[in-house]
């Protein structure tokens, strides 16, 4: 009788499960394929769960933004088996507590400077192509590289793509943690001190935080005399400072399921926090759909996530809407 009761258990939790669709089975297929997942047995039916539950509300907010609901899409791309938390944690490595070892001058408009409506500096030559961090929480690293390599172009003309995994291993002694996060102003800090940062093509990324510092000075390629922060939660200052100076490192709350599956559109969701980043990004320009009106400007952002995610690797965030996202809290860049 006991073990009739279990048993009755068992199945009554399994038919209690929600169910998988069987015509979705080669939509999964495909997308295991072109995102080269693989599982172990018994964890595929959980992914497979977890994604069509993910699929699903992506579904439901195109629907809602077809009908004027929202300003931007979702899209299904590499993190579709992931629950949000999941990511949240494998992905966002921000910390915000900076070292007492990274002290920066304060930002000040250049004198008659009158910023332009819309800039983009990928136009100018000052963006290198949208890289992947893979998974490991380095976002900070590839915000920093991203700066200094716009602020290497402007004063040498050579667009350089700079090593991420040089500031992974080496500048752990400014308060950064490898894979296990770090801020944009110490890795600034470390460069400074260092006397400068490898290329990415002699210190390439392996998206790990176990080995040694390999710095080799012969493959110096960019160096900085310190860094730059911008007023906190001033978005006319982030304006003028990404108009006079070029790309700017900016932490943001990127803990949410629509940053997860962000598409294309003007990224606006309310429950954007201006106070919890939790992530390294780089602006690296601003403009305005239509009519230059509220709801429509927006920040020009590049992420380190692969051109799988997000527009080419892109997100078009909301701009002048009250600091959404906190992306002007916590914005600087290196002096060169």
């Amino acid at each position: 009788m006991e073990l009739y009761l279990i048993v009755v258990l068992c199945l009554t939790t399994v038919f209690a499960a929600p169910g998988i669709d069987p015509d979705l089975d080669n939509h999964w297929d495909l997308w295991k394929t072109w995102h080269t997942k693989s599982y172990a047995l018994k964890e595929e039916g959980w992914r497979r769960m977890v994604w069509e539950k993910n699929l699903k509300k992506i579904e439901m907010h195109n629907l809602d933004q077809t009908l004027g609901k929202h300003t931007y899409r979702l899209g299904m791309n590499q993190f579709g088996d992931m629950t949000t938390e999941e990511f949240r944690q494998l992905m966002n490595g921000y910390q915000n507590k900076k070292s007492t070892k990274a002290r920066g001058s304060i930002f000040l408009t250049p004198s008659f400077f009158q910023a332009p409506k819309s800039v983009d500096w990928r136009t100018k030559g000052y963006v290198t192509p949208v890289k992947d961090q893979g998974s490991c929480g380095s976002c900070w690293a590839f915000s920093t590289t991203g700066a200094l390599e716009g602020q290497h172009f402007r004063t040498s003309g050579a667009l350089v793509s700079l090593s991420e995994q040089n500031l992974v291993d080496c500048s752990k002694p400014e308060g950064n943690q490898g894979c296990n996060g770090g801020l944009m102003d110490q890795a600034f800090q470390y460069i400074k001190d260092n006397g400068g940062i490898d290329s990415e093509d002699s210190y390439p990324y392996i998206g790990k935080d176990d080995q040694d510092c390999k710095y080799d000075p012969s493959n110096n390629s960019a160096n900085d005399t310190g860094f730059v922060d911008v007023p906190a939660k001033s978005e006319r200052a982030l304006m003028e400072a990404v108009a006079s100076v070029g790309p700017v490192s900016v932490a943001i709350d990127a803990g949410h399921q629509t940053f997860q599956f962000y598409q294309s559109g003007i990224y606006y969701d309310p429950e954007c926090s201006s106070e919890d980043l939790d992530h390294g990004v780089l602006v690296v320009g601003y403009g305005f759909e239509g009519e230059d009106v509220d709801g429509k400007k927006y920040w020009i952002v590049k992420n380190s996530w692969s051109e799988k995610w997000g527009n080419k690797g892109f997100i078009y965030m909301a701009k002048d809407r009250k600091n959404h996202c906190g992306i002007a809290t916590a914005a600087s860049y290196p002096l060169v």
